[in-house]
């Protein structure tokens, strides 16, 4: 066989290599629906998964993946301290992957974190991905203790200790660190806000009386990905203030404000707000997986 045949080939005559090409698939909410054109150039039909569901392999070939994991909670005001803000939870942050695949594969989207009781801090954000290849769990949650570490976004902070990203090392970032308390103060005011997909979190602010949440960190704009306009997700969840909360990010929620922080909207990756004043932190959101193929 000669260098005439379509495929890779060495500098000498070779067996055939077929030229890897994207493949089709059908699954998730609807039909396929048309990126137009991106900034690579290419144009790519994609799916949504919004939910557990089956990707149906049509034809084989190459597959974009692009997901995002479940927000963590928002933490919860101090059982016993009224002027006590926790921090935002960690977002689910963005992860980017290409696959080929031949057969069916089983899409997993991840749940946002239940928000804590008084008591407890939060949970991790849940795992999205392809079941039978890997999974990714998501943010960490806000503390009134310390914020919890994530595989993707950090928890917002209580006590001036913020949770960490994980996996953010020098050759993949899903997420970034949580924002601390404010800081000199054991009974802090103002909790951080939860690291988010493309930032991290900042730190609580003001006085114990009248305290500024810090805000979530930003999301990945998933418009690069599927096309269309400007959409947001995996972003932090503001942290609590004893006067006023920070706000979340990229489908973060915003913290309370003197009160119960708010809950991340469904399929944002979102975290959850911090609360204060003895009142509970919001739940985050869950995930999201989009699969694209060229066309």
């Amino acid at each position: 066989m000669t260098r005439s045949y379509l495929g890779y080939v060495s500098s000498q005559t070779t067996d055939f290599i077929p030229l890897m090409t994207y493949g089709t698939a059908t699954g998730g909410i609807g039909a396929a629906q048309s990126t137009g054109v991106l900034g690579d150039g290419y144009t790519y039909n994609y799916l949504t998964f919004t939910g557990d569901g089956t990707l149906t392999v049509t034809k084989a070939g190459l597959f974009d993946f692009g997901i995002v994991m479940g927000g963590s909670a928002g933490g919860s005001g101090h059982p016993s301290l009224t002027q006590l803000a926790a921090g935002g939870g960690g977002g689910g942050g963005w992860m980017q992957v290409t696959l080929y695949l031949s057969a069916n594969e089983a899409i997993v989207v991840g749940a946002g974190a239940a928000a804590a009781s008084l008591t407890n801090d939060t949970g991790s954000g849940g795992a999205s991905g392809i079941k039978s290849l890997f999974v990714s769990s998501g943010g960490g949650g806000g503390g009134y203790s310390v914020g919890r570490n994530g595989i993707t976004g950090g928890g917002g902070g209580y006590n001036q200790t913020a949770g960490t990203a994980l996996y953010n090392d020098a050759t993949r970032t899903l997420g970034y660190n949580g924002g601390a308390s404010r800081a000199n103060d054991v009974n802090n005011g103002a909790g951080g806000g939860g690291g988010g997909a493309t930032s991290a979190g900042t730190a609580g602010s003001g006085t114990q009386a009248a305290g500024i949440g810090g805000a979530g960190g930003n999301g990945y704009d998933v418009s690069a990905f599927i096309g269309g306009s400007t959409l947001t997700k995996g972003g932090g969840g503001g942290g609590a203030g004893t006067s006023t909360g920070g706000a979340g990010n990229g489908g973060g929620a915003n913290g309370g404000s003197n009160g119960a922080g708010s809950a991340a909207s469904a399929n944002t990756g979102g975290g959850g707000g911090g609360g204060t004043n003895l009142s509970l932190g919001g739940a985050g959101g869950s995930g999201i997986v989009y699969v694209r193929f060229r066309v």
